[in-house]
């Protein structure tokens, strides 16, 4: 399946066409995933199916999880579940435009093939912001403890010091202003690198191009800007949109925790959109090196997130201080003590397992199971990282988180798919796209 070197772009299929037929399965599964959120809204409202039980074992309620803190309703459920897959697929989104920049800053040939599958998340952005700010505004308090009314007042019954201390962080008008101003640095410095790159499919001088890459220069040091900026934002946002649920409990590692899920999950997005590329007729010359080496990042990466989780874990669990150890107590002990467990075989033991040969990570089937088991995964690690402190114990597997995985993951596809086919598939005119076409190893 090596991409031959007698190929040339000549031989590739240079725009995609966004189908009819891949337009009437998203708008279905989109159509299915609103539907299921309405049942889950009318079985709710009738106290059916509220929540249920996947933990094993005695349950308990826990100080700093809803089970034990502000009260709960279905409607939590609800909002929690777009919240979820709101920061999930925001996630995924930034992850495209970040490896995309990686690879400029390093400049790397090998990648300049596929590089305009990841750039396109970013037009998700788009998307999550909105819904994200919609979901922030009409959820109340039910999904922030720090935002229950009187809660920084030590006049009032719901007066809690440590989040009163944390208050000039922790407070609405500052929450958004963070927000705003994250999507404002994200989307911008996305258009304006995307502008860049389709000016570089316009070139016509190629020979001339090559001997001074003026946009190409433009783009690395731009990226540069971009890996600077999601350094700190993607940790920020990581400690308002996610770290912040559970307002008593606080990591170092957390920003480095939500990257390392995010990265492997976006990862996996990228090889998934490659293998249906080349299965559709496109993508001729990505071989079976370009698919090792997605592999190998893949792999890489769950080992990557496997090492935050167990330092995050053994660091509070080992000192055992109680505002730390709390964040545990639900998820080692209560009602996600399985998904626990689970989270870390399907995200360390099954890719270091499915990877762990050189013709695995260049056999398409056994890239797409792994890769498909990842997405589920690192969905499954948000879901832990967002339940307890939302809905505790009444979290479950049922219409809501069905229903908001499919309406988000159509989405994305379609917002994926539809801005692709709007655009050349391959950057012709990178100055290392020869290197990407034979491009070889000796491993």
């Amino acid at each position: 399946m090596a991409a031959g070197t007698n190929l040339s772009l000549s031989d590739e299929k240079m725009q995609y066409e966004f189908s009819s037929k891949l337009k009437q399965k998203l708008f279905i599964l989109m159509g299915v995933g609103l539907g299921l959120i309405i049942l889950g809204i009318i079985f709710s409202a009738l106290g059916i199916g509220e929540g249920g039980g996947h933990g094993g074992g005695e349950e308990h309620s826990y100080v700093g999880s809803a089970g034990g803190g502000h009260g709960y309703s279905w409607t939590t459920r609800l909002w929690a579940n777009l919240w979820l897959c709101g920061v999930y697929f925001n996630n995924i989104a930034l992850i495209g435009i970040f490896f995309v920049a990686v690879n400029y800053v390093a400049w790397a040939g090998w990648s300049a093939l596929i590089k305009r599958i990841p750039e396109t998340f970013g037009y998700f952005l788009l998307i999550s912001g909105p819904i994200l700010l919609l979901v922030f505004f009409l959820s109340g308090d039910s999904l922030f403890h720090w935002k229950v009314s009187g809660i920084t007042d030590p006049e009032s019954a719901n007066y809690d010091r440590l989040i009163d201390l944390k208050s000039p962080y922790l407070n609405t008008p500052f929450f958004l202003l963070r927000m705003v101003l994250y999507y404002a640095l994200w989307i911008g410095l996305f258009f304006f690198l995307r502008k860049l790159s389709l000016q570089e499919d316009e070139l016509t001088d190629y020979s001339g191009y090559l001997k001074k890459p003026v946009i190409y220069n433009k783009m690395v040091y731009f990226s540069a800007v971009f890996i600077v900026i999601y350094a700190v934002t993607s940790s920020s946002s990581a400690w308002d949109w996610v770290m912040s649920i559970d307002a008593h409990w606080f990591s170092t590692m957390f920003g480095w925790y939500n990257f390392a899920s995010a990265f492997a999950a976006g990862l996996a997005t990228t090889t998934l959109a490659v293998i249906y590329l080349k299965e559709q007729g496109y993508l001729k010359m990505v071989g079976e090196h370009h698919l090792h080496d997605l592999g190998k990042f893949m792999f890489a990466f769950s080992i990557f997130w496997t090492y935050i989780w167990f330092s995050q874990f053994l660091l509070i669990y080992y000192a055992h201080i109680p505002e730390e150890t709390i964040y545990f107590m639900p998820r080692l002990f209560g009602h996600f003590r399985l998904l626990f467990f689970l989270n870390l075989i399907i995200n360390f033991a099954f890719p270091f397992l499915g990877l762990m040969t050189k013709d695995s990570k260049r056999t398409m089937v056994f890239l797409k199971v792994v890769a498909y088991g990842l997405l589920v995964g690192h969905y499954l690690d948000f879901y832990i990282m967002i339940m307890p402190g939302t809905v505790g114990d009444h979290a479950a597997f049922g219409f809501f988180e069905a229903g908001s995985l499919c309406l988000f993951a159509g989405a994305f596809v379609y917002v994926f798919a539809s801005n692709l086919a709007k655009v050349p598939l391959i950057a012709k005119n990178h100055p290392f796209i020869r290197e990407s076409m034979n491009f070889t190893q000796f491993n």
